[in-house]
């Protein structure tokens, strides 16, 4: 049978109906939902090979696909935030156990762990409006835990080439972007040039304070608390997109975030006041006046308390 016949798109609904009545949990999905990717997998493994299989050789392949796992990661792929849920649930212990055996240490391997998520979910929109993560790549052919295996071990050798040519991780560079404040246009420098010599070093040793205090409070963040910092503010994510890399409704995002800025801001006055001996005056004066040189969403990292209180009554917008 060839490729091109048009008896295949009959053989192909059959097959696809099968594995949806094979899969234990079919998350109401249809066969016009899973038949795009079943087509996909037998042009790229079945028909490459042999461009005239049979109607027995077809209807094998399908078959033998792992019906669970593929529904899964359609429906997560069209935006199934309870799948999210079961896929981050199921696997993270998966994705742990495979970045720890990856990497050279556990901070290393909590990062890669975290990152997997995002690159499953995509930071970029494919022209059908779809997220582009490496969720599309995943065939059914084999076991999802063990295609996960292989993306972060694929992720990590991906990292270390990076990291030997001395190229800082995209999430890095955003971090020491906002702890260096570098004052270049756009950039989130916490000062400005003062008149007189004198007044413009204290101007400039205040804000390398306020600005190591934040890097060191961002630092200290938990690693998926970081992550949502990173896909929110500097990869320009909606709560809802963000959300949805976490395997999270946008509403818990949203909770998550505001108990972020409160945990953040905190941090930063209390190492400005234990490490650098700074006044709670002084400290509400800086983060009140630094928080004019940031941009608008991260100054609710740094505004007063009353002020903050004030802005909480609605939750950040996406």
């Amino acid at each position: 049978m060839k490729r091109a016949d048009p008896q295949i798109e009959r053989l192909l609904a059959e097959a696809t109906a099968r594995l949806i009545s094979r899969a234990a949990d079919a998350r109401s999905l249809k066969v016009s939902d899973l038949a795009p990717r079943v087509r996909k997998s037998l042009d790229k493994y079945l028909f490459a090979a042999d461009a005239e299989a049979t109607a027995e050789e077809i209807g094998g392949f399908v078959d033998a696909l792992h019906a669970d796992d593929l529904c899964l990661i359609v429906a997560c792929e069209r935006g199934d935030q309870s799948a999210w849920g079961d896929l981050v649930g199921r696997y993270e212990a998966t994705v742990r156990a495979a970045a720890r055996s990856a990497a050279s240490n556990e901070d290393a391997a909590e990062d890669l762990a975290q990152s997997i998520w995002a690159e499953l979910h995509g930071l970029r929109v494919r022209e059908d409006g779809q997220p582009s993560g490496k969720i599309a790549y995943y065939s059914g052919r084999g076991s999802l835990g063990g295609w996960l295996r292989a993306v972060v071990g694929q992720l990590a050798v991906d990292q270390h080439r990076r990291q030997s040519r001395l190229v800082q991780t995209e999430e890095d560079a955003d971090f020491d972007r906002l702890a260096q404040g570098g004052h270049g246009e756009g950039s989130f420098g916490l000062t400005q040039a003062a008149p007189d010599p004198e007044h413009a070093f204290s101007e400039r040793s205040a804000a390398r304070d306020v600005e190591e205090a934040l890097a060191q409070a961002m630092r200290e963040l938990a690693p998926e608390d970081r992550l949502l910092v990173k896909l929110y503010y500097f990869d320009g994510l909606k709560l809802r997109e963000a959300g949805a890399v976490m395997g999270v409704h946008e509403a818990t995002a949203s909770r998550r975030l505001t108990r972020i800025h409160g945990e953040v801001r905190s941090k930063v006055e209390s190492i400005l006041m234990k490490e650098h001996g700074w006044t709670a005056t002084e400290t509400a004066r800086s983060l009140s006046e630094a928080a004019t040189h940031l941009e608008s969403d991260l100054e609710l990292m740094l505004t007063s308390e009353k002020a903050k209180g004030e802005q909480r009554a609605s939750p950040p917008s996406d």
